[in-house]
């Protein structure tokens, strides 16, 4: 069975559009995806990048062209997607979450719940508070998860996964693997799509 790596961020927009159709992807082709969290800040940091947003403010035309473009492929995938008016929202808190719940019977749960906040219904999830309610609402013990946040054992969890990404190349989110060969970006959902109908 083919697996797919996913490093992902809640904060990044084209995370959330490749956690939505990634999987539909890899059930088509008998693939499974494994799902990795890191801090895409830290990856920033690390690897003197910036956000697009940053990038290209003083490019003429540029940013209205991704919004349109990506208000197109909103549209071709029926997704439910909704800008986030908090945006770029602090997501150490929700991505330290994501380590503490991999694994667990309810990371599919919490990783729906926060992806869903902040990218359908524009919630501020860097607000502790917000990120309570929303996973209480969805049934998760959010009292244990936040309280696990602030562990260090969590905490270096976090640092450590965003280590391991910079240490395989990644620039930004979303990056995916097959073996070792790196795909970045929501692009490459049709290209590994592509690949997948090529495999014997």
């Amino acid at each position: 069975m083919q697996i797919i790596e996913f490093y992902y961020d809640f904060g990044s927009p084209k995370s959330y559009f490749v956690d939505k159709l990634l999987p539909g992807i890899a059930e088509k082709h008998n693939a499974a995806v494994v799902w990795k969290p890191m801090l895409l800040g830290g990856v920033f940091k690390l690897t003197n990048n910036k956000s697009p947003m940053e990038m290209f403010k003083e490019v003429q035309g540029k940013l209205a062209y991704d919004k349109h473009e990506t208000d197109r492929f909103v549209k071709r995938h029926n997704l439910a997607y909704q800008p986030n008016p908090h945006f770029p929202v602090m997501t150490i808190g929700v991505m330290r979450g994501a380590i503490y719940t991999e694994g667990t019977a309810f990371d599919v749960v919490y990783r729906n719940a926060v992806f869903k906040a902040i990218w359908e219904d524009q919630q501020k999830m860097d607000e502790p508070s917000v990120i309570r309610a929303v996973l209480n609402d969805v049934g998760l013990p959010a009292d244990d998860i936040l309280a696990a946040t602030q562990t260090a054992e969590v905490k270096s969890g976090l640092i450590d996964a965003t280590n391991d990404a910079v240490s395989r190349g990644i620039f930004g989110a979303p990056t995916l693997f097959m073996g070792e060969e790196m795909f970045f970006g929501k692009e490459a959902l049709r290209e590994i799509d592509d690949i997948l109908i090529d495999k014997p």
